[in-house]
């Protein structure tokens, strides 16, 4: 058998990650079981529409792909959306509708998506009724929109969120090391996302597992990576001296 390339010949890329339109890959809890118990019933929204509105990272855009495919719903993005959208089967999922650079549009989507009994979807870090409208009949018809809130993670979301992102990237990291993380990163999905990408870019670049040492080395300096009481800090990373982790087919 041919001998092997040496290690410095070998690129490693990254895989690309695919954005899940699964309801059964979203993750559920007290933050967000209002919102999902909506999505589960369209058909009763009064006048057929509904706002999800929380901070980034709570998993809107995921609710949202995941209603559109089930449904069959178009999606769209606030603020690329120029221009009334031709009619839709079934309705409409829009994204940072809060974000959307024409009011007109959106008064003319708000409106169409009624006369024609289509749903609609709006998705935003804010409920509709405090938005910056200054088009009245606009402002009026957001006031009159059931909007249901997605609230910060709890504990026992948080462990899951954060053992899905590693295994989304087919990462194997340690409990006992998931947990650590956890005491010392912010309580938001977006964090723990940003996290898990950078634990993964440097286990690529060290060709190594992620553990304690890389960890720190990875996010040292990143302001969302703080430290817990009894740190001390003594681990030390060295990717020469860390064993190879396994090819990911």
């Amino acid at each position: 058998m041919p001998p092997l390339p040496p290690a410095s010949r070998q690129f490693i890329l990254p895989l690309p990650l695919v954005a899940s339109c699964d309801r059964a890959d979203i993750l559920e809890d007290a933050s967000n079981a209002e919102a999902l118990a909506w999505l589960d019933r369209p058909e009763a929204w009064p006048g057929g529409r509904l706002a999800l509105f929380g901070p980034e990272g709570v998993g809107k855009s995921h609710m949202g792909r995941a209603f559109a495919a089930a449904r069959g719903w178009r999606r769209l993005d606030g603020p690329a959306l120029r221009g009334l959208p031709p009619p839709a089967a079934g309705g409409t999922v829009l994204d940072d509708a809060d974000a959307v650079a024409e009011p007109t549009t959106l008064l003319h989507l708000v409106n169409l998506c009624a006369e024609r009994g289509e749903g609609l979807l709006l998705l935003a870090r804010d409920a509709p009724a405090r938005w910056p409208v200054a088009l009245p009949d606009l402002a009026s018809r957001l006031r009159a929109t059931t909007a249901a809130a997605i609230g910060p993670p709890g504990d026992a979301l948080l462990v899951a969120l954060l053992a899905k992102l590693f295994a989304d990237r087919q990462l194997r990291v340690a409990l006992d090391l998931q947990a650590w993380l956890l005491a010392r990163l912010p309580r938001e999905a977006a964090a723990l996302a940003e996290a898990v990408a950078r634990l993964d870019r440097a286990a690529l670049a060290a060709r190594a597992p992620v553990t304690r040492a890389l960890a720190r080395a990875a996010l040292a300096g990143w302001e969302g990576f703080g430290e817990a009481p009894g740190d001390d800090g003594s681990e030390t990373f060295s990717a020469a001296a860390s064993p190879p982790a396994p090819a990911l087919l």
